[in-house]
């Protein structure tokens, strides 16, 4: 890492998230912000909306997220790098669009994006770039002067979020009755996609069968299970599986389900399963619901003992990634050479994501990449 704490040429950071409901009076319009232009009726939306209700109509995400803003600010400040950092949500309140008119009130001109998906595919990358040329051509239209806009290279094998999950799983298996420990098998859960974005997630190079999503995640997989391996002396077996599926029945979706896996397992005679979500940043709704209400369930009708291992949240080593991704990118872009920080084999992801990388079945204009309409 370079020896200043210098973020120059960026003069902020946006904390861009996916956004949540805060209250019942919420649920229904978020969904329909997010299924927006796909004429779902708002009585299938209150039906969609029923794991919000069950906690209240309240997603934990906007949560999370103001105490990974908080924690942010505070190590900026703590380490003497002078970089204001902001929020911006695609579906709900705080609005990307508000959030950059903000920045670009307050003369922010050269602005960094950290994006809450550690990962390649289209809704955790292009589509976040999709919301963010959006945003810049509501500002444009405007008449307001456009700041230039650089996300963050994807993070999934940087030891500042690697190393929060093994310790997750570690105390996960550290949990368990002692009887079942050694034998308990590692789930490792992310949100399945259809089949056809994960073939074509990633750069061009990376199309293939499952393309770079499935093989970031098997690669972060991997990197646990040898890390619990070498710190228990057990090597625990371990599969990449998935949850939220949302889509139509006949469109394949990246498999197997977790509580189909579960239900496998079990049939096996595994004697216990820790599931690590190491597809979220965050315990948002997807974690709290899919995981801890719908698998926990399905554990419990099984007999099976199940637990779930933490996501790295505002962990501190998770925040100081955060730094060192923000001043790699900044060194690179002054033209100073520097060795990014990344576990494994897979070496670190692009700075600027290529034409062609995570495409939409509409295409649309995308912003911080090398097909931006606003260089």
């Amino acid at each position: 890492m370079p020896d200043a704490l210098d973020a120059t040429p960026y003069d902020a950071l946006l904390l861009l998230s996916f956004g949540g409901p805060e209250g019942p009076d919420d649920v229904v319009p978020f969904l329909e912000n997010v299924t927006r232009g796909r004429g779902i009726p708002k009585e299938r939306l209150k039906e969609v909306g029923k794991h919000y209700f069950r906690f209240g109509g309240v997603s934990p995400i906007n949560g999370q997220n103001r105490a990974l803003l908080k924690a942010l600010r505070e190590d900026f400040d703590g380490h003497g790098l002078d970089l204001p950092v902001y929020w911006g949500n695609r579906n709900w309140a705080p609005y990307l669009t508000d959030t950059l008119r903000e920045m670009a009130a307050d003369g922010r001109r050269r602005i960094l994006v950290l994006a809450t998906s550690a990962y390649a595919s289209y809704s955790g990358c292009r589509q976040y770039r999709e919301n963010i040329a959006e945003a810049l051509a509501a500002l444009e239209s405007e008449g307001l002067e456009l700041p230039k806009v650089d996300k963050l290279r994807h993070y999934f094998n940087h030891p500042g979020f690697v190393e929060p999950m093994i310790d997750g799983v570690l105390r996960s298996l550290a949990d368990l009755p002692e009887e079942v420990r050694d034998g308990a098998h590692l789930a490792f859960s992310t949100h399945s996609i259809p089949t056809a974005a994960a073939d074509t997630s990633g750069p061009v190079e990376a199309h293939g069968e499952g393309g770079a999503y499935v093989e970031e995640h098997l690669e972060v997989a991997r990197l646990i299970a040898d890390a619990v391996r070498e710190r228990t002396g057990v090597d625990h077996p371990w599969r990449l599986v998935y949850q939220s599926r949302s889509g139509a029945p006949h469109i394949p979706w990246l498999e197997p389900d977790i509580c189909d896996h579960l239900e496998e397992r079990h049939a096996a005679g595994v004697p216990a399963v820790v599931m690590a979500p190491i597809g979220f940043v965050s315990d948002h709704m997807e974690v709290l619901y899919d995981l801890d209400t719908e698998a926990v369930a399905k554990a419990g009708e099984l007999g099976l003992p199940v637990r779930r291992s933490a996501t790295v949240g505002d962990d501190p080593r998770f925040v100081a990634a955060v730094r060192e991704l923000v001043l790699e990118r900044a060194a690179a872009e002054r033209g100073q050479g520097i060795t990014p920080c990344v576990l494994g084999t897979l070496g670190a992801s692009h700075n600027v994501c290529p034409v062609g990388c995570c495409p939409s079945r509409a295409p649309r204009p995308a912003a911080a990449g090398a097909d931006s309409p606003y260089a």
